[in-house]
Order: C-alpha cells, then sequence, then structure tokens
C-alpha cells in the first residue's frame, strides 16, 4: 500500500509536488475550471514578470487570489458608499491621534456596514458576509495528485459539509498499462510458501502451484486485475551478487535483467537488495534462527533415582550421616544415662553385674541410617543430649525426603531432553557441531556484513570450514540436520523453522531466539509501475 499524505494549504496546486505514487491530497480555494479565473490567468500570463512579479505564470498562488478578491471587496464597497452619497471624507473631521481615550472614526461604522453587505465574484469564488464580518457560502475543492496532474475528487462547503466524487475501478479510472499484459511472476519451491501439487503433472500453468505465496499471487492480480504467470526461477537461488562478476544471481538477478515483472517469494528485504530493485512493505516479519536435531529422549540408568537432587546435595548427605552417627556414639559414650546395668547367670551362681552401652558405633549408624529412611529403629537415645541430636536428624531428613519426593514426581512425569545448543554463542564456543546458511542467500549475507564479535566468529568458522557447511537449498540443509546425529546445525529464517518443525517426522527443532528482525517483501524492477499498483 502507498503511504497517504494530506497536504492542508489551500492550494495544492501550487505547493511544488510531483507525481511519486504516493496518495497526496489537498485542499485548492482557487477553481482554475471558473471562467472567471480562467480569464484572470490567462491575462496574467501574458504581463512581464519583471514589471509584474510572479506573472507569467499559468498559476496563481492562493494568498495572491485572496489579495486580489480583498481589493475587490474595499472597491466594491467604496463605490456602494459613493452611490449612496455617503461623505467618507475625513476633512474637517481629523480627530485627535494622541486622544485618550481613543475616539472612533466617524465614518468607520458606515465603512464596516458597506464591506459587510458586499457580495461579488471573485478568484476564490462567491464573496459574502455575514453579520460579523464572517464569510460564508464558500467552497474549497479537495484535490488529489495522480500521474496526470492534480485531479478534483470533491469539494467542501459550509452546506453540504465535505463531498467526495466516487472513483470506479481498483485502480481510480488511472490507466496502468497492464490490462492486456500478462505479468511473469518469479518464485522458488519452498515450503510452505511456493509447494508442487500432488497431482501437478495433471495440471497446467499456474495451478499447478500451491502455498501461501501463490495464494498472495492470485489475490494480488484480482485485487489489480491483471494476468500472471508463475514461473520458478532457473538457478533455484534467491539473488546475491557475485563478489568477482558483480554479477545477480537467482530471482533478484532475474529482476534486474529483466526476466521477470515481479517477484512474489519469501524473499527478504535486505539493503544491498534495496540497491537494485524495489521492494514493498514486509507481508511477513521473522528472524534468522538455529535448527537442530531433535535430541533423543534420555532412557533411564541404574542410578537415575539420583537425578532428582545434586551430585554435591548427596555427597552431603552421606557426610550428614556419618557426623551425626558418629556425634551420637561419642554422646551416647559420655552420658551416664545412656548406660545400664544387666546380670547375667552361669549355672547355679549369679554373677557381678555389668555396665553396656546401646549406642555403639553400629548400632549409631543403623539408627540414623532408619531415621534417614524414616523406619525407625528398635532403640532411641534416653539421654536429653543424645535425643537434641536425634531430633535434629529427624527434622533434617524430613526437609530432605519431601525435596526428593516432589522432585521425583516431576522427574517421572516430564520427559527430559538435553539440548548441546541453546543459543548462537553456544554455537560460535564449539567447533564439535557444524553449523552453516543457505548458499545465495540474505542469511549468509548477515552473517557475512555483521560486526557483532559472536556473528563475526561464526562467520569465520563457516567460510573456512571443510566440508563446505553451506547449502544450495532449505531442503538439503534440512536432510542435511536430520542426517547428521546431531552434529549439524541449520541456520533460518524463523518462520521456516517452525514450519518444518511442526511437520512429520518431527525430527527437528528451534532452540533459542532469533539473532535478527527482517521481513519479506514482494520484489519489481527498479522504476517498475508495479511497485505502485493498489
Amino acid at each position: 500500500m502507498s503511504p497517504r499524505f494530506k497536504v492542508t494549504s489551500l492550494c495544492k496546486g501550487n505547493v511544488g509536488l510531483h507525481f511519486c505514487r504516493a496518495n497526496v491530497s489537498g485542499f485548492q480555494i482557487v477553481d482554475y475550471d471558473d471562467p472567471l479565473v480562467s480569464k484572470f490567468v490567462q491575462r496574467w500570463s501574458t504581463l512581464e514578470e519583471k514589471e509584474y512579479p510572479g506573472a507569467h505564470t499559468s498559476t496563481v498562488k492562493y494568498t495572491s487570489a485572496l489579495t486580489y478578491d480583498a481589493v475587490q471587496v474595499m472597491t466594491e464597497a467604496f463605490r456602494n458608499l459613493r452611490k449612496q452619497r455617503i461623505e467618507i471624507s475625513r476633512r474637517g473631521n481629523a480627530g485627535d491621534c494622541l486622544a485618550n481615550p481613543a475616539v472612533p472614526w466617524g465614518h468607520g461604522v458606515e465603512i464596516e456596514r458597506a464591506l459587510k453587505q458586499v457580495q461579488v465574484e471573485g478568484l476564490t469564488g462567491n464573496i459574502k458576509f455575514d453579520q460579523n464580518g464572517k464569510r460564508i457560502n464558500y467552497t474549497i475543492n479537495i484535490m488529489e495528485l495522480k500521474n496526470t496532474g492534480p485531479r478534483k475528487i470533491g469539494y467542501w462547503s459550509e452546506v453540504d459539509k465535505m463531498v467526495v466524487n466516487p472513483i470506479d475501478g481498483p485502480l481510480g479510472n488511472e490507466s496502468t498499462g497492464l490490462e492486456n499484459k500478462t505479468i511473469v511472476v518469479t518464485t522458488i519451491l519452498e515450503s510452505p510458501y511456493v509447494m508442487m501439487k500432488k497431482n501437478h503433472e495433471l495440471l497446467e500453468g499456474n495451478e499447478r502451484y500451491e502455498g501461501y505465496c501463490v495464494d498472495l499471487a492470485a489475490e494480488i492480480a484480482k485485487h489489480c486485475g491483471f494476468k500472471y504467470k508463475l514461473t520458478i526461477v532457473g538457478d533455484g537461488k534467491y539473488g546475491a551478487r557475485d563478489a568477482d562478476t558483480k554479477i545477480w544471481n537467482g530471482m533478484v538477478g532475474e529482476l534486474v535483467y529483466g526476466k521477470a515483472d515481479i517477484a512474489i517469494a519469501p524473499l527478504t528485504i535486505t539493503l544491498v537488495r534495496e540497491e537494485v530493485i524495489d521492494f514493498s512493505k514486509p507481508f511477513m516479519s521473522l528472524g534468522i534462527s538455529i535448527m537442530i536435531k531433535k535430541p533423543q529422549k534420555s532412557k533411564p540408568g541404574v542410578f537415575s533415582f539420583l537425578d532428582p537432587l545434586a551430585y554435591e546435595i548427596w555427597m552431603c548427605i552421606v557426610f550428614a550421616y556419618i557426623g551425626v552417627s558418629v556425634v551420637l556414639f561419642l554422646v551416647s559414650r559420655f552420658s551416664p544415662y545412656e548406660w545400664h546395668t544387666e546380670e547375667f547367670e552361669d549355672g547355679r551362681e549369679t554373677q557381678s553385674n555389668e555396665s553396656t552401652n546401646e549406642f555403639g558405633i553400629f548400632n549409631s549408624l543403623w539408627f540414623s541410617l532408619g531415621a534417614f529412611m524414616q523406619q525407625g529403629c528398635d532403640i532411641s537415645p534416653r539421654s536429653l543430649s543424645g535425643r537434641i541430636v536425634g531430633g535434629v536428624w529427624w527434622f533434617f531428613t524430613l526437609i530432605i525426603i519431601s525435596s526428593y519426593t516432589a522432585n521425583l514426581a516431576a522427574f517421572l512425569t516430564v520427559e527430559r531432553m538435553v539440548s548441546p545448543i541453546e543459543s548462537a554463542e553456544d554455537l560460535s564456543k564449539q567447533t564439535e557441531i557444524a553449523y552453516g546458511t543457505l548458499d545465495s542467500g540474505s542469511t549468509k549475507e548477515f552473517f557475512r556484513r555483521s560486526k557483532i564479535a559472536v556473528f563475526d566468529k561464526m562467520w569465520t568458522y563457516m567460510k573456512s570450514a571443510e566440508p563446505s557447511v553451506f547449502v544450495r537449498t532449505t531442503a538439503e540443509g534440512v536432510a542435511r540436520v536430520r542426517k547428521s546425529k546431531g552434529k549439524y546445525a541449520y541456520l533460518l529464517e524463523s518462520t521456516m523453522n517452525e514450519y518444518i518443525e511442526q511437520r512429520k517426522p518431527c525430527d527437528t527443532m528451534k532452540v533459542g531466539g532469533n539473532l535478527d528482525s527482517k521481513g519479506y517483501g514482494i520484489a519489481t524492477p527498479k522504476g517498475s509501475s508495479l511497485r505502485w499498483v493498489e
């Protein structure tokens, strides 16, 4: 869509605008179709510019027209005063200029009344005033700039307000020269934008293709009223300039060298391309993204039950278990409440008593393990210090077991896929996983021209990698990702990446955010009239 401008000047024709395919509208108070104006302009154009500055032209500035009408109103007002024999001379009634307060001129009221009664036809139309001296019953034309010059499309008046004449046809009755011409539309086979139908061998012409850009081309042709023919670019490339020969290839080359009239495809708008072709406004926004092979779901191992907690936490638990057991053993040894006397008999005689302590080192370890497993034990500390140690350990195990149970539930319900790459920075910091772009495309040009350290480092790797990491088509790049077993990442537009990710066999995925922001546009040769068709 072309940009729209409204010029608020009262004489749009004198602003000095030239037709540049933009929708420029404005107002014009001087109607050049009026016989009075035409006669004045005819006389004005014959005058010498040296004697009459601004003369010798076919147009009149609206300020000049208003000045002319003002003089005409004054002339008519004084003529009416003369006819009424009203004396307005200042002879004998000059008054004092320094009077304080000021004394109004006696004839001023008569002159004001005469000015309000004037009704004449001027260069700016009908001139008439109300009782307050405000101009009424005038008309302002609404003009629009076309390739043939300014054209009246309506008018505004106090009675009718704004009236706009209907414009017939999608192009506003302006001939574009496309009615009897078949437009050659170049495009490229790229899912989901342009694809061959399954039964394309049985079809002919544009009916062989389907996709987003195919539908877009059909709607544009329907709206603008022209016939078109879809052609697939011969070399299968979007368009880049050869560094040695300076020759453009791909769809851009077909537009530059006149082989096609318009390109409707997922063609990225770039500064380099805009130097040789014209683009429309973006019809889709996107950015460069990273495609990798979807990692395989990790299978549970023998020690998978340890995954809910980190390795460091497990080590701390082991040390805490040993430490608590040793402390409990020492506390029980020093506390008299943990010792008790046992009597034992040997035959008929009662032997001496022996003091024993249940919390030996092994029993202390067993008590701590039973508490940790929440199973309990047949022994328990009797001393206050031993019970404090046991209580602290119970509280600790309560928190640990609760956290472990919650994390274990999440691990059992969520499928984990470990991705080796999460961003462009991850790619640039390693060489095990190769990565590349489409050859002769805007993505490759982006990395080649980028001054950002990460992208510049990636470009240095890509241009020197062996074997080459660049591919001829997007389909080849996707196939390489799928066959690489996770050892190749493909950089492409985010829209294609997301589309392929959702298509069977669903074995690719997009990682990280977009590396830039850009858009797809419809391209035409420089200066082509198709660029401005609405």
